[in-house]
This record gives structure tokens, sequence and C-alpha cells, in this order.
């Protein structure tokens, strides 16, 4: 009977080490299963971060390329002005100059060229003030009621260059 709780005694702790042992190899597979939850977590961010960073690269690269003639064509504007001037001088009934047909050829060039190139006139005269879009250079008394807050005249057209404004308007507002 001594040898029968001697042997049940030494079964009673090597259940318990093996109990003790079941328990932390279940702990330690739990823990593994939580780490390599973390590393999937941080590499679907990563990933995730990644194809942003790749998207965002690339969409940089076309507005750069779409917008890379900016500065030379707002250099050029000044010169779409001079002509427009010198085109409405001279369709004036009062004056004597006129403007030839090579010149209306240039014109007409010039400005096709530049709207092939996306660069677009704005429209502003009779439009809400937008300070967004106009620069006001002063107000004037409105000629009637519906011109209050709008524009009245544009002294200087603003552009646009593929949806992106290169010159503000410059516009005189009515009040």
């Amino acid at each position: 009977m001594a040898k029968k709780m001697q042997n049940n005694e030494e079964s009673q702790v090597e259940e318990k080490e093996t109990n003790g042992a079941e328990e932390e190899v279940v702990s330690e597979l739990d823990q593994l299963k939580n780490e390599l939850g973390e590393s999937k977590d941080k590499y679907l961010r990563l990933y995730a971060e990644f194809e942003n960073f790749k998207k965002r690269t690339v969409k940089e690269k076309m507005d750069l390329m779409k917008n890379a003639a900016q500065d030379t064509l707002s250099n050029l504007l000044p010169v779409m002005d001079d002509f427009d001037r010198a085109k409405t001088s001279a369709e004036d009934d009062g004056t004597q100059e006129s403007f030839s047909e090579g010149v209306t050829l240039v014109y007409n060039k010039l400005h096709s060229t530049m709207s092939n190139m996306g660069v677009t006139p704005m429209e502003s005269t009779g439009e809400v003030f937008d300070p967004e879009l106009h620069e006001a250079v002063t107000e004037i008394p409105a000629p009637d009621e519906s011109m209050k807050g709008k524009i009245v005249d544009t002294i200087l057209t603003g552009y646009y260059l593929n949806d992106k404004i290169i010159r503000h308007a410059k516009v005189v507002v009515g009040k």
C-alpha cells in the first residue's frame, strides 16, 4: 500500500509537471500568435503606406509635368494682354489704326497655342466677386441694384493653366 501511495504521489507530481509544461507551451503558443498578429498588422500598414506613397508620387509627377511650363506661360500673358489691347483699339470705330491680316494671324496663333497648352482666360465681368479668383482694384457705385457685389469691369484678365489659377483677374466691383 505504501508503494501504491508512493506511485500515486509520483504520478501526481508527474501530472503537475506535465500540466505545468503544457500550460507553458500553451502560453508560449498564445504569445507567438499575438506576435504574429502584430507582425501581420505592421506589414499591412507598411504595405498600405507604401502604396499610398507610390500613388502620391505618381500624382505629383503628373501635376509637375502638367504645370511644368507655368513660368514661361505666365511670362507670355503680358504679351497676350498687349495683343488684346491692340486688337480692341484697332476695332474701335473712331480709330484710324488697323490690325493687319498678318498681325491677326499671329494673334490667333498665339491664342490657339496658349489654349492648346491648357491656358484659358477667366470669365469675370458680371460674375459675383470671389477673392479666391479676383483681385479688386477699386469699387464703384453699381449701375443698378443687380450689380452690387458683382464685377462691373475687368481691368486685367485672369488665366487658368489646366484649372489652376496662374494669374488672378484684376477687376472693378460694384458697391
